[in-house]
């Protein structure tokens, strides 16, 4: 069978408020063919996250332009729990929930070349529109804490909004996992300020590169083959980094070994038929769920 993608970008996002490399920064992992047509790897750490969309870009454009298909991996939820968009009071008249909550919040976000951002802000100021409170964003430092924002997780049966999504409930049901709340903006393991911050980015180059996709929004919930994407070039999709196992190598920091490990991990499965399945909705999912996870929510790209 022969492998739905001819290269895959894996994407370990950073919320970081100033230039950073290293550790807990933006890593970029590509792996594709070489002149030679074998595949190899190639990690870059781009300083901001404005350096990183323009890379991700370029290396994307780059790899089309040669007639490949192309598996873009981002480590960050890519959609909010069913009716956060309504909470919001986003117009979503004709416009996907997913797709109003993309636009709002690339609206909200300015990213500058140094890095800085106003995430603590912009989610203040969400909480505002859903609750008046500190509800249901949380978690930031003490500087950055408002009546609307606090440091501490508030009371979810208080939330108009579940506290996880269905794909973050069933991978702490049937992994060896517990994934991060999105609302989470601060502290060991959050990830909601990557998603705040991310989102906007994968929107921009969503509207940037042509015959792209963003999965499951655009695409559909279902198993891919070659005939689904005829007229689709690069798809975006939510990874989970912890779910493959990454050990560093000499000179490698965590997040360079798993955007290595995943890059790795995804052509293994394509090489072996095994990809497009995952493309679609594990067994054992209640059909029932399915519009809001391709309304709103997304789901996580799982092994």
């Amino acid at each position: 069978m022969a492998r739905l993608f001819d290269a895959y970008i894996i994407v370990d996002w950073s919320a970081a408020s100033k230039p950073a490399q290293g550790a807990n920064s933006v890593w970029i992992g590509a792996l594709a063919r070489d002149a030679r047509l074998k595949f190899q790897f190639q990690a870059a750490n781009p300083s901001t996250r404005l350096a990183a969309r323009d890379m991700i870009a370029g290396l994307a454009e780059r790899f089309t332009s040669r007639g490949d298909k192309v598996l873009i991996g981002f480590d960050f939820s890519l959609g909010y729990p069913a009716g956060t968009a309504e909470a919001i009071g986003l117009k979503t008249d004709g416009t996907p929930a997913w797709q109003a909550m993309h636009e709002h919040l690339s609206s909200k976000v300015k990213e500058k070349a140094d890095n800085s951002n106003t995430r603590f802000a912009i989610a203040a100021g969400l909480n505002y529109a859903m609750t008046k409170g500190p509800l249901p964003f949380w978690g930031a430092p003490a500087r950055d804490q408002i009546q609307t924002l606090s440091g501490t997780k508030g009371d979810f049966a208080k939330s108009p909004v579940a506290e996880y999504r269905i794909c973050e409930e069933w991978v702490r049901k049937t992994q060896r996992s517990k994934p991060k709340s999105s609302w989470q903006l601060y502290g060991a393991g959050s990830v909601g300020s990557q998603a705040l911050l991310g989102i906007p980015t994968v929107q921009a180059l969503r509207k940037t590169l042509p015959k792209s996709a963003i999965w499951p929004f655009e695409t559909g919930f279902e198993a891919f083959d070659a005939e689904a994407l005829t007229d689709t070039d690069i798809v975006f999709a939510e990874v989970y980094p912890s779910l493959v196992s990454a050990k560093p190598e000499t000179g490698e920091v965590a997040d360079q070994a798993q955007v290595r490990a995943l890059a790795h991990h995804y052509y293994g499965l394509d090489e072996s038929g095994k990809l497009g399945a995952l493309f679609g909705p594990p067994e054992g999912l209640d059909s029932t769920l399915i519009p809001k996870i391709v309304g709103e929510e997304g789901w996580i790209l799982l092994k």
